[in-house]
């Protein structure tokens, strides 16, 4: 293994306007010394002198180097000529640090000869950067030690990011830019260097490397009490770095219980303190998320169903900042996580619940936060603002959930405009990062939603398919750190089966689970696999085992829970819906036989469950049910088969539940209720399907209730015709009218001889053109108001009801006064304007029964 590095400490400077130093020879010759000696490292000194006594080397004290040293030396040391290319290239400075604020800020490392009175500062940092990201080294390390009396230095200009080649590399900075750097006037070096030697050491770990993580850690915990505070980033595998040579190197072996099993099923790899221990394959994704969060305040993940969103935000990204180590500072930042679901405001309030309070502390707690975001972006500013941690991290898992459970429109906008506005305001303080299905971008496009389009297609990472390496890795590595072997045959066979899978990762994580349960002597072996069925074959096999294993009755009950688990995909695959346990009860699936499924079907690891916080409530607390993954969705055949042959009803029913939510959520409101057209299909679904879909309770209710209000609404239609035209209407009918209406037990056939005893009252008598055209006019102007509505509202959901409440009140219209051509034109107009057909209409309508018919042009 090829290692160089360049130590470059600069005590003298020709400018008058920088003063000479007396600590970079020291810090940078005490480097070179321990790298040399500990590390296996080539090393190259500037100023470069020589030892008389021993001609030995050393950073002279009274050496100059000018820009043109420095640079030539860059250049061998990250882009060397020939094939012999090193391994690690470790580039170490300490001296004076200038930045140029003028126009464009830039930072550089000064040189001997600078004169910023002639504009020559010394080595940019942005060309530094540059040569990082050309350079063919794969593992690259600079540790900057810069000062100058109230000059900063912008470290991140030197650094390229992961921008372009996967390389490892450590970047290590004296301080934060609006901290100077310090020479301990106690100690013979500077305050970092000092700190960095001492993380060297490599007596702190015998028998072991020191690494460019462990050293990180120990600077972390050895900085706090110092003037300033050095900034890092760590990207990519461990560098090692030095290690006591005098020591024969053994193997470290770890003996862990053979009863764990290194792989997550159908779950995905959490942030806790297990998981992550045993999630492999993503590292450089990780790397390059990490990049993303350090340059931006807005990360978008988007990836296939099943390609591990969730695990790398959670295992890979959030471990990562947590533990501090790739990120300066990142262990202090607050972490708040959150599902939309289907009131994303709402979830987004429960995230900043603090889960060590009491209940009634929580509840008082929740209701302040739903306060504050009704104030919008503001309120979330000032949620967050109220921390006292550097920064916020907010991770929206599932983005997609704001348009496969969010049905209302207005709640999901508000929801964009608040956290889009949020990191408008607080560009330093918040960062937001969202994972979701690359399939529902297509979504985000159909409304402006506050340019959430452009802000995913900016700030986008891409979740694509494992290489074959990173999945050996996710097979072999876990299964080695609990001292669990695996067949060599059955890695290359498995890496076959998921080859072109992007979405394979839970079924490989599930077979990998199933293989540890019915492994042999501590082995996963082809001939198990096999037998599974390979890839897919096990889940789909072990879901339908778990269901034959029911009784009928049983196996009902977990049919109705799986449909309800799944969101219909409309122009999209369909998705998990997670649902309450309570909202799973019918009067066909009692509460009794729902816990029991519930129960066993979580035991099995087909679905899990959890608990949330009801609305302002201290103490109720209501269990949510929700699939394993959408892997079994896919690909449990039993499912989809189900799926297949109930999809239109089940889109019905969704489609009434829907409504019926809303109406509850919304405090049971009778103008949500199913009114006109939207009754009639409700009606008719729910009597030709009522033995095959049981509704939940609150979905009766709203049925009960629809029912009962179009009752009334027929009732009301009818006096108020008669009140209008009281004059016009004979006593003796009236009576018998009002004796139909009376009747305290409603009848379909009451309620047709009280309508033709109406018609009855309306046409006897001598006024009746003018009854037929003020009962016409009292519809069409009904028509005209939901007809208006129709066309202001932008809110899809809105839209259809006020549509199908305009054209039921023109087709009244026309049933009060055949002989009108108006309300026949409002309604085509109506109905042009929902199907987008041209401008210009045509209708032929009876103007009177005495007269021809005439064809009326109409202009929408």
């Amino acid at each position: 293994m090829s290692r160089d590095a360049l130590v470059v400490g600069i005590n003298n400077y020709t400018y008058d306007g920088l003063h000479n130093l007396e600590a970079p020879a020291r810090d940078a010759e005490a480097i070179a010394s321990l790298l040399a000696k500990h590390g296996d490292f080539n090393v190259w000194r500037l100023p470069e002198a020589i030892n008389k006594e021993d001609n030995s080397l050393y950073v002279g004290k009274k050496g100059k180097v000018t820009l043109k040293q420095l640079k030539k030396e860059l250049i061998k040391l990250f882009k060397p000529d020939g094939h012999n290319i090193p391994d690690t290239a470790l580039f170490y400075f300490s001296g004076h640090g200038l930045r140029e604020t003028e126009g464009i800020p830039e930072g550089f490392l000064a040189t001997s000869d600078v004169n910023p009175d002639l504009e020559v500062y010394g080595l940019s940092l942005q060309w530094l950067r540059r040569l990082l990201q050309e350079s063919p080294i794969k593992q690259q390390i600079v540790w900057l030690d810069c000062c100058h009396s109230g000059e900063l230095l912008n470290f991140t200009e030197a650094n390229p990011g992961e921008t372009g080649q996967v390389r490892d590399r450590c970047f290590i900075a004296a301080s934060r830019e609006f901290e100077q750097a310090w020479e301990d006037l106690g100690d013979s070096y500077s305050v970092l260097t000092k700190i960095l030697l001492k993380g060297l050491n490599p007596n702190r770990c015998k028998n072991r490397w020191v690494d460019n993580y462990g050293l990180v850690d120990y600077l972390n915990q050895n900085i706090n009490n110092a003037t300033q505070r050095p900034i890092f980033t760590n990207f990519g595998q461990p560098i090692n770095l030095t290690r006591t040579w005098e020591v024969t190197e053994e193997k470290v072996t770890v003996t862990v219980e053979n009863a764990i099993c290194p792989y997550k099923g159908l779950r995905y790899f959490d942030c806790n303190d297990e998981d992550p221990k045993y999630f492999h394959g993503r590292e450089e994704l990780t790397d390059q998320l990490i990049d993303k969060v350090r340059t931006s305040n807005f990360v978008a993940i988007l990836g296939a169903s099943g390609s591990g969103k969730s695990s790398v935000l959670r295992a890979g990204l959030l471990h990562q900042l947590k533990l501090g180590r790739k990120l300066a500072g990142s262990e202090n930042w607050q972490y708040l996580i959150m599902l939309p679901g289907d009131r994303p405001l709402q979830n987004l309030a429960q995230a900043f619940i603090d889960p060590t309070l009491t209940q009634p502390d929580k509840a008082e707690q929740l209701g302040k936060a739903e306060g504050l975001l009704k104030e919008g972006a503001d309120g979330l500013r000032r949620l967050i603002q109220s921390s006292d941690t550097p920064k916020t991290l907010l991770v929206i898992d599932q983005f997609e959930e704001v348009f496969t459970l969010c049905s209302d429109f207005n709640e999901r906008e508000e929801f964009f405009k608040c956290i889009l506005g949020a990191i408008e305001q607080l560009p330093d303080k918040l960062c937001i990062v969202l994972t979701m299905r690359a399939d529902f971008f297509g979504k985000c496009v159909e409304q402006k939603y506050n340019g959430l389009a452009n802000k995913i297609q900016e700030h986008l990472i891409s979740v694509t398919p494992m290489e074959q390496e990173q999945l050996r890795n996710v097979i072999a590595r876990p299964a080695a750190q609990v001292n669990l072997a695996v067949e060599d045959e059955l890695i290359e066979q498995i890496l076959e089966d998921v080859e072109g899978s992007p979405g394979g990762l839970p079924l490989l994580e599930y077979t990998l689970t199933e293989l540890w349960k019915q492994r042999t002597n501590n082995t996963l072996k082809l001939a198990t696999y096999i037998k599974l069925e390979r890839i897919g074959g096990t889940l789909d096999q072990r879901a339908t085992e778990v269901y034959n294993r029911l009784d009928p009755d049983e196996q009902e009950t977990a049919k109705h829970i799986f449909l309800s688990l799944t969101q219909l995909g409309e122009g999209t695959e369909d998705t998990r819906k997670r649902i309450f346990k309570q909202d799973l009860i019918t009067t066909k699936h009692s509460s009794v036989l729902i816990d029991k499924i519930v129960h066993k079907l979580a035991d099995e690891k087909l679905i899990v469950t959890s608990e949330q916080l009801e609305k302002r409530s201290a103490n109720a607390r209501v269990a949510v049910v929700d699939v394993a993954h959408e892997a079994l969705i896919r690909h449990w055949e039993l499912l989809k088969q189900w799926l297949n042959e109930n999809q239109e009803k089940l889109l019905q029913q969704r489609k009434i539940e829907n409504n019926a939510q809303y109406w509850h959520k919304e405090g049971r409101k009778n103008k949500d209720l199913l009114r006109g057209s939207r009754w009639k299909e409700a009606k008719k679904f729910l009597q030709k399907h009522k033995n095959n879909f049981d509704l939940n309770e609150i979905t009766q209710q709203f049925i009960k209730a629809s029912k009962s209000e179009q009752k009334k609404r027929l009732v009301l239609g009818s006096v108020v015709l008669m009140i209008v035209f009281l004059s016009s209407i004979g006593a003796i009918n009236l009576q018998k009218l009002l004796q139909f209406y009376q009747e305290k037990t409603y009848c379909p056939y009451r309620e047709n001889k009280a309508r033709n005893c109406f018609r009855l009252i309306i046409t006897s008598g001598d006024k009746e053109e003018r009854l037929f055209s003020s009962t016409s006019n009292y519809f069409l102007e009904e028509g005209t108001k939901y007809f208006k509505k129709f066309t202001q509202t932008n809110n899809p959901e809105q839209k259809e009801q006020n549509y199908n409440q305009a054209v039921l009140s023109f087709q009244q219209a026309i049933e009060s006064d055949p002989a009108d051509p108006v309300p026949q034109i409002y309604l085509n107009n109506a109905k042009a304007r929902w199907r987008g057909n041209p401008l210009k209409l045509a209708v032929v309508v009876p103007i009177d029964s005495m007269k021809r018919q005439q064809k009326i042009f109409y202009k929408v």
